[in-house]
């Protein structure tokens, strides 16, 4: 199933886009995308519905974030062997946990606001886990039944904010630093999180393209190796990291400009697209 929420800003409904790619209403069945429907009883009585009975939602709309009340949101950095390498650092011999903060959450195509003194803000097109049942020290074989889907997530960054200190989360954690979505793309649509596209453009000209299966940790490890040291509940997003093609990691390096159109997608999981805010 592809899960979602649409509307404005703060009146979002519950939706689900059907296998030809139309958005329909979820409304008498469930109001809203929260934590606690994602748990598999939950998931699997909306897998029932006959999604040609569900209403139409017509006209353009807004997508918002696909989950409501997301409590943490958890990023794995230099998670790709050519992304540290463009990045001039070391692999990594252990997943690197840092935080964004939750009021970075945005909608999918929601414009980029640079924050006041921004002056190297940056792109990072990552595969995005939705937690469904409480983690806690799972083992890596389990891990994947913890797992309620995937979407696409833009790990926006304020470069020089990030690089002041050895703490990455001043410079990523600004207010719309965290588009997510547009879909919650169900664990039984994605068979394999190993072996996903990913690509990333800026004014129509591709930055970014990789894969997934060029992952240092793969997704299963990275959930159980994140639950040993924090308890994952219903909701929490884990962002896993960006193939190469940063701004930052070009020479010279290349940052967003007010009026700079963001685009960015993974294979069977939706794009996005974002306008820097002048």
């Amino acid at each position: 199933m592809k899960l979602c929420r649409f509307g404005k800003d703060g009146a979002e409904r519950a939706g689900l886009v059907d296998a030809q790619g139309v958005l329909r209403s979820l409304e008498g069945h469930v109001a809203d995308i929260t934590p606690d429907k994602l748990a598999p009883e939950h998931l699997a009585r909306l897998a029932g519905l006959d999604p040609a009975s569900l209403p139409v939602v017509a006209g353009p709309v807004r997508y918002g974030v696909p989950v409501a009340g997301i409590g943490k949101y958890i990023c794995i950095g230099l998670n790709y062997r050519d992304h540290a390498q463009e990045a001039g650092l070391a692999i990594p011999p252990e997943p690197i946990i840092f935080l964004k903060a939750i009021s970075a959450l945005c909608g999918p195509d929601d414009g980029i606001l640079p924050p006041v003194g921004s002056t190297r803000l940056d792109w990072e097109v990552e595969l995005a886990v939705i937690i469904g049942s409480r983690a806690s020290n799972v083992a890596e074989d389990a891990a994947p039944e913890h797992v309620a889907g995937y979407c696409v997530a833009n790990d926006v960054s304020e470069r020089a904010f990030q690089m002041q200190s050895s703490q990455w989360d001043k410079g990523k954690g600004c207010d719309t630093f965290g588009p997510l979505g547009p879909w919650l793309v169900t664990r039984d649509e994605v068979p394999d999180p190993q072996n996903l596209g990913l690509w990333l453009d800026v004014n129509g000209r591709r930055m970014q393209a990789g894969n997934t299966c060029n992952m240092i940790f793969p997704v299963a490890e990275i959930v159980s190796y994140v639950s040993r040291y924090m308890t994952l509940l219903p909701g929490d997003v884990i962002a896993t990291g960006t193939p190469p093609g940063v701004g930052m990691g070009m020479r010279p390096p290349v940052y967003l400009q007010a009026g700079d159109v963001v685009e960015l997608g993974i294979d069977g999981l939706g794009r996005q697209r974002q306008i820097v805010a002048g």
